[in-house]
């Protein structure tokens, strides 16, 4: 049994935090209180299903005990009390999900960042394979994509590209997809038919607001210079493009996707934002160890996280050692959700298992 002191803590934040927003409250203390309502209105609405539920079953169970009760009501209150426990396994299954912590940055929007790995030019053309799928699934979620910036590579592949995702949860799902991304295949350059193997990188970062990360004006260099375009032509003549350099730390962010400088400047600034957010999160998880011993949701860029192989049609996530035959709908991103999926599930399972062990 879930403790019912924790339960209800938690409807008298959320009470507090409905009266809060009822108050008018503006500004920063808005937004965040905003957030918050988000993230605890799903988790109430399974608290008071799983109250009632468990109303209901004590009012069959106290239906049964009674000596009064004729023959027939009993069983009709033992019909009930049967898939009534059936609804309270379930739905104490759930509130657990839900009560287990959060990563802070589950609800923000996220950064995708594809860099073509091993491989020469087929390793560009997959990191350009990539940025549909994402694209694509993004859409399908109806998710907001913004392409931040992209550098393309001879054979119309993509040397690096980084897209921005706004939408409700995208990081809390996206997370999954940093690491390694291997690909097996034919290239449209081999003559001899032979299959060869090539790799990508994912790094999806939370997008930080404001209130999430400061940057002091002083600790930034930056620096204009003329946007160029493949092969070295002008894409325009002025000094449009931007380079932000974060002194502290050595980041420096180039942008000249927008024609605009201040354009450029804003999104560099999100992108650095979103860097330093980063840092400060690994910062504090490195005190998590154990957390991060976890194949699912560790982040560990450098870890080989999914294959796909062309000539076999087949996905295989090693993380969670799952193999799908259905390649094209994955690149397609069409049913990248099903890897995710079962990515959250484990996630979840696995978090659920580590917080019953320690009692």
């Amino acid at each position: 049994m879930i403790p019912t002191a924790k339960l209800d803590r938690l409807l008298d934040r959320f009470h507090a935090v409905e009266a809060e927003l009822a108050s008018g409250a503006g500004g920063a203390g808005f937004v965040k209180l905003s957030k918050e309502h988000a993230e605890l209105s799903p988790v109430v609405e399974v608290v008071r299903e799983y109250r009632k539920v468990q109303d209901d079953l004590a009012g069959a169970e106290a239906l049964i005990a009674d000596p009064k009760t004729d023959s027939e009501m009993r069983g009709l209150a033992e019909e009930e009390r049967a898939e009534l426990k059936q609804r309270f396994e379930k739905v104490e299954h759930d509130l657990r999900i839900k009560l287990l912590p959060k990563d802070a940055a589950d609800s923000s929007n996220a950064i995708i960042e594809i860099r073509a790995g091993t491989g020469g030019d087929e390793a560009a053309l997959f990191a350009a394979d990539l940025l549909e799928m994402y694209t694509r699934y993004c859409s399908l979620q109806g998710w907001r994509t913004e392409l931040m910036s992209r550098t393309d590579s001879d054979l119309g592949g993509i040397k690096e590209a980084v897209l921005d995702v706004t939408g409700q949860g995208a990081f809390a799902r996206l997370k999954f997809e940093s690491g390694v991304h291997r690909v097996q295949r034919v290239p449209v350059t081999e003559a001899q038919g032979r299959i060869h193997t090539s790799a990508a990188t994912v790094a999806v970062l939370p997008e930080a607001e404001d209130v999430d990360i400061h940057i002091d004006e002083k600790d930034l260099r930056i620096d204009v210079f003329r946007a160029q375009g493949a092969g070295g032509q002008h894409v325009n003549k002025t000094e449009s493009a931007v380079r932000v350099t974060h002194l502290p730390t050595g980041i420096a962010i180039a942008q000249q996707t927008e024609k605009s400088q201040h354009k450029n400047k804003a999104a560099a600034m999100k992108m650095l934002r979103a860097k330093l957010f980063e840092i400060e999160r690994e910062r504090i998880d490195s005190a998590r160890a154990s957390e991060r011993k976890s194949m699912v949701g560790s982040g560990d860029r450098s870890e080989r996280i999914r294959t796909y192989n062309f000539p076999q049609g087949r996905v295989t996530d090693h993380r969670i050692n799952l193999t799908l035959y259905k390649l094209d709908r994955i690149i397609s991103g069409d049913d990248l959700g099903e890897i995710i999926d079962a990515l959250v599930a484990q996630d979840q399972a696995d978090r659920l298992a580590a917080m019953e062990a320690e009692g």
